[in-house]
């Protein structure tokens, strides 16, 4: 739980954060470069009024989650094998580090040769996902105690048994953890894939026209939003998750 004292430092680090943007704002003195946050705050007010907002939120929200669960599945598939047989752990780790080390722009030019730009944001979410997801599951199953399971052997334990009191505990940290990180880079990656795919009805597109126009106002209200939509997306996903470790402990 947050306590009072937490949530009062929260608020004035986002205070903070408003007067540095405020005062940057008045020492440029051009709204073209950098607007001021009343004046992105009253676009905010409006864009969500207009004809297609919500339908472009939806497009891009899909997208980019459709590509986090993917990733988070594979990656949890992956890690498991590679920490049960060490042959195929040697085997994905060039893939592993091949998809850690190639920049994201590289990525997604190559990936438009391959597939529509309607698609491109969730392969890109999903391939940004599962390294971190694999690389956690894998550490995870690499640090359980040994005496843990020589005590699992000993006792016999059935697969579904070793699974609900051993490897799920286990993997906990790990797995919130890489949860945190990811959901994060998911959306970084998936919007730049859509700036640079132009989706029709993305919010890339949106990105794209207020480049083009030089709205700036809009290049802020939109990153205001993403923000927004992404910390919301990622406060429920790990609420979730946390909510269903708790069921598990209770078993």
């Amino acid at each position: 739980m947050i306590s009072h004292q937490q949530t009062l430092q929260r608020i004035g680090a986002v205070l903070l954060a408003l007067v540095i943007w405020q005062l940057a704002a008045m020492s440029v003195g051009q709204q073209l470069l950098v607007p001021t946050p009343l004046s992105v705050a009253q676009r905010l007010c409006g864009i969500w009024l207009e004809d297609g907002f919500w339908s472009t939120i939806w497009f891009t929200f899909r997208k980019i989650v459709a590509g986090f669960l993917l990733g988070l599945l594979l990656g949890l598939i992956l890690g498991a094998a590679a920490g049960r047989f060490p042959l195929f752990e040697i085997l994905f780790r060039p893939f592993a580090v091949m998809i850690k080390s190639v920049p994201v722009a590289s990525f997604i030019v190559i990936c438009l040769i391959w597939m529509s730009s309607s698609k491109l944001s969730v392969f890109i979410s999903f391939l940004m996902v599962l390294p971190i997801v694999y690389t956690n599951i894998l550490q995870s199953i690499k640090s359980v105690d040994p005496q843990m399971l020589e005590a699992v052997k000993l006792f016999r334990l059935s697969w579904g048994k070793r699974l609900l009191y051993l490897w799920l505990p286990q993997m906990k940290p790990y797995l919130i953890s890489a949860c945190t990180v990811s959901l994060g880079i998911s959306w970084k990656a998936g919007i730049a894939a859509e700036i640079i795919g132009i989706p029709p009805g993305s919010i890339g597109q949106m990105f794209y026209d207020a480049k083009v126009y030089f709205n700036t106002v809009d290049l802020f209200a939109w990153t205001v939003i993403v923000v927004a939509v992404s910390v919301l997306f990622e406060k429920l996903f790990l609420a979730l998750l946390k909510g269903c470790y708790r069921r598990l402990e209770r078993l």
